[in-house]
């Protein structure tokens, strides 16, 4: 395979990458990764390090769409960056002290979860039955625009979803892949906002997060730009349009995809351990 052959295909992969990513907010990372990792047979390492820099610039092709539309809510998204770019930075600090075969397994188990998560029924209308009074206190409540017209919302379980942003961060720094899926389950299930709000939020996170853990992975050596800059530049035109086709569709048989491929990457990523660890 030639360098312009390999290019070419990891730009299609992230393309699609980046479209998964931004319209389900799990962050493309989660499929870039593994991709890298066990189709192309690159380090883990360099793979994560190539995945932060797709995230970021997932991030930032989403996120100005969600804004514009009104569906982010940054004040809440800004104020649970705070959990996840502490956890980020150490999560990225730890990745460099485990063994590959180790980041291997954890990532199975985090594609594994992180599928579960996809099929879990999302309401997007929840009424609302007691605030947080911090959540009131910090006037992290909001709106969004929807077909009836605009919804409001209030935050719940502010505490506890502080908590699991903490954990997205440093499973973002140690593996690379925004952890959009806890961010989603954070804002979602625990904290019980809007589908739409919650992934739009997350995409607008995810980049901030994979920031502060890439100069680590920088200094490490772990960034190769002949290999993030075709992920980088797959990424970013598949998350706009992944942003823009969010607005107005319905995810459930995307999500089905999406779990599958999970799935599927997760056993390959554990076999290639299996079978690394044998040889």
């Amino acid at each position: 395979m030639t360098i312009l052959e390999f290019s070419l295909l990891v730009w299609i992969g992230s393309f699609t990458a980046g479209f998964l990513g931004a319209l389900t907010g799990l962050g493309g990372g989660v499929v870039i990764v593994p991709l890298l990792a066990s189709v192309f047979g690159v380090d883990i390492r360099y793979a994560v390090g190539a995945s932060l820099v797709s995230v970021i610039a997932t991030s930032l092709g989403a996120a100005s769409t969600y804004i514009k539309k009104g569906y982010t809510n940054l004040r809440l998204g800004m104020f649970l960056e705070v959990a996840t770019t502490i956890g980020a930075l150490i999560g990225a600090l730890i990745a460099t002290f485990i063994s590959v075969k180790a980041l291997t397994i954890v990532l199975a188990v985090v594609l594994l979860y992180s599928a579960y998560l996809s099929q879990q029924p999302k309401l997007d209308n929840l009424e609302s039955e007691s605030p947080d009074p911090l959540g009131n206190y910090l006037q992290l409540n909001g709106s969004y625009p929807a077909p009836e017209g605009v919804v409001s919302y209030q935050v719940h379980s502010v505490p506890a979803g502080f908590s699991v942003m903490f954990v997205a961060g440093v499973i973002s720094g140690l593996l690379g892949i925004g952890s959009g899926a806890f961010k989603v389950l954070a804002m979602d299930q625990i904290m019980r906002i809007p589908f739409k709000v919650s992934t739009t939020t997350s995409n607008f996170m995810i980049g901030v997060t994979a920031a502060a853990s890439t100069g680590v992975y920088l200094a490490r050596g772990y960034i190769d730009p002949a290999l993030s800059m075709p992920v980088m530049l797959g990424v970013l035109p598949g998350a706009f349009l992944g942003a823009r086709v969010l607005i107005g569709v319905k995810t459930q048989t995307l999500r089905i995809v999406f779990s599958l491929v999970l799935v599927l990457m997760a056993c390959k990523m554990v076999f290639n351990s299996l079978t690394i660890g044998a040889a």
